[in-house]
């Protein structure tokens, strides 16, 4: 086992402070929980954003990811895509971000993936949280129907229930900045 970096103990801190509630929970699986984590209260605010900009990258770094955006199913992935492209561009670094919407706009242009996306980039898609790895295989088939090059999928939190098996057994590397067993959960 792999000593957590300071990053990885911070967010552990911040999320349990800010995002793990107990109760009875429906998650957007479906599944019933005892622990939510409604990951938004840490992603959204400024020590958040600073923390999860600067794990991302090193997460991206650690895995060999390199990717050119990185973004997922909105509005869980914004928050972690834009802290990761505004971390990498205060240290010079070329990565951006987009969002994919759960279905194509109806007005407009009628795009699905929003923001810096081109045809045939190298990705990385973002999930606050993997239960089920739903939300991460929507956003993973929207982007490759666009022509994305998927390198993989980072996570701020695993909970540990299925999701990232689903996602390696579809051929999908999987990254997760925290775990469920990470958060004592």
């Amino acid at each position: 086992m792999t000593t957590p970096s300071k990053l990885q103990t911070g967010l552990r801190d911040l999320l349990l402070a800010r995002s793990v509630t107990r109760g009875e929970f429906v998650l957007a699986s479906g599944r019933r929980s005892s622990v939510y984590v409604d990951a938004r209260k840490t992603t959204m605010a400024g020590a958040g954003l600073t923390l999860i900009g600067a794990l991302g990258l090193e997460r991206l770094d650690a895995r060999g990811w390199a990717p050119r955006a990185v973004g997922g199913l909105t509005l869980g992935a914004d928050p972690v895509a834009y802290a990761i492209a505004a971390a990498a561009n205060a240290r010079g670094r070329a990565i951006d971000a987009f969002s994919v919407r759960k279905s194509a706009k109806t007005h407009g242009t009628g795009r699905r993936i929003e923001g810096c996306f081109e045809t045939g980039m190298p990705v990385v898609v973002i999930e606050d949280v993997i239960t089920s790895g739903g939300s991460a295989r929507d956003a993973i088939a929207a982007l490759r129907e666009a022509g994305a090059q998927i390198l993989g999928v980072l996570a701020l939190v695993d909970r540990q229930e299925g999701g990232r098996a689903a996602l390696e057994a579809d051929g999908v590397a999987v990254d997760a900045c925290v775990t469920a067993t990470d958060l004592g959960l």
